[in-house]
């Protein structure tokens, strides 16, 4: 159950956006978690600094945060980010399982900004064949012996 919103983490997200583009590190995104009224892990921005198009603001806060609480879940946690969180962000929120997602900017006002991921919505929505992006299964039979190991094997954690 999140927690009432806290308007300074989401300050400290939008300076930690705002210093990254002013440090030349990176894009205009910042992000922290939240835990019991403290912050756990912040990230901003590092695309094009490590050269990772994953390395989103969002994700950075993630990983910072499971790192510092020693879990891959983060159930009792708050993300506050300066912008609205693109599908993937949104998504390694989902995965996880933050409580609550706060957001300053919009995704028009990345939008406006040459930040623009209007596209991948629209794509999710499509047929996959009709997708811009092919994707092909191939070996399926044989992928799946992955899954059978996970299903019988003693060492798993579920997630």
């Amino acid at each position: 159950m999140p927690s009432q919103a806290n308007p300074e983490f989401l300050r400290r997200a939008i300076a930690l956006a705002t210093n990254n583009v002013i440090s030349g590190a990176g894009g205009p995104f910042g992000a922290v978690i939240v835990r019991g009224g403290q912050i756990v892990g912040e990230g901003a921005n590092t695309v094009t600094a490590t050269n990772d198009p994953t390395a989103h603001a969002e994700v950075n806060a993630i990983r910072a945060s499971s790192k510092a609480l020693g879990t891959f879940t983060l159930s009792g946690c708050e993300l506050y980010t300066s912008c609205q969180p693109c599908p993937m962000c949104l998504a390694a929120a989902y995965w996880a399982r933050v409580d609550a997602v706060y957001y300053g900017a919009g995704a028009a006002d990345a939008a406006r900004a040459g930040f623009d991921d209007a596209f991948l919505y629209e794509e999710f929505h499509k047929d996959r064949a009709a997708r811009s992006l092919p994707t092909t299964q191939l070996l399926g039979n044989e992928a799946w012996s992955s899954f059978a190991a996970w299903l019988t094997s003693t060492k798993k954690i579920d997630y």
